[in-house]
């Protein structure tokens, strides 16, 4: 493995760093995903709203607070706006303005850190064929310079140079596609929390609509 990363040139010093950080990003969104993926938000959702229903805000608010994942933090947002600003306005419909404001301002955070680190997936995937083919073109002025120092044509001489451009070549798409099909699973997994979140904030202004004389 060692003998081929040095057939294939300096240019495999930056595609190796480029899939190390394939790799550590890979490692960290997976855990990230699959650990919010064990959050049941659908029950997470029907619950809060059944304690809204009976007038008990601050229980509601304590179980998002105990639960992880971006849904929770969200609805966690939404009902202390709610909260604090009912206590400051005779006016529902400010305090349910103020809760609606809030879960917007921190959905975009919480999206933010869902999407934490994905934007190296998309550099590594547009990156790493380039490199690898600077590397083909490197290698093959390589074989035709060797070849013209030599003045005549022997495989041996050249073949130095198309070893280091099919390695570059072959690592560097070998590495785009171990950044580019991860992207795209973490991306579809984002668009679909994203929608939970949409939803959530939906079913939350509507109950507060519905309870607010309880609330």
């Amino acid at each position: 493995m060692l003998e081929k990363l040095i057939q294939g040139g300096p240019l495999m010093i930056p595609l190796v760093i480029c899939s190390i950080l394939t790799l550590a990003v890979v490692i960290d969104r997976f855990y990230a995903f699959y650990a919010d993926s064990r959050v049941d938000t659908r029950s997470l959702r029907a619950r809060i709203m059944e304690l809204l229903g009976e007038g008990r805000l601050k229980e509601a608010a304590v179980l998002c607070a105990s639960t992880p994942g971006p849904v929770a933090a969200v609805l966690l947002s939404g009902l202390q706006a709610f909260a604090k600003f009912r206590g400051m306005s005779d006016s529902p419909d400010a305090a349910r303005s103020a809760s609606e404001k809030a879960m917007e301002d921190y959905s975009l955070h919480a999206m933010s850190a869902v999407e934490k680190r994905l934007n190296v997936l998309s550099t590594v995937g547009n990156a790493a064929p380039l490199l690898g083919m600077t590397g083909t073109v490197t290698g093959m002025i390589k074989s035709f310079r060797v070849l013209a120092e030599a003045g005549g044509m022997d495989a041996t001489l050249v073949s130095t140079g198309i070893s280091e451009a099919l390695i570059t070549t072959a690592a560097g798409l070998l590495i785009a596609l171990a950044a580019v099909i991860p992207y795209n699973i973490f991306t579809s997994l984002s668009d679909q929390i994203e929608l939970e979140i949409e939803e959530a904030e939906t079913e939350l202004l509507e109950t507060i609509v519905a309870h607010q004389d309880r609330l």
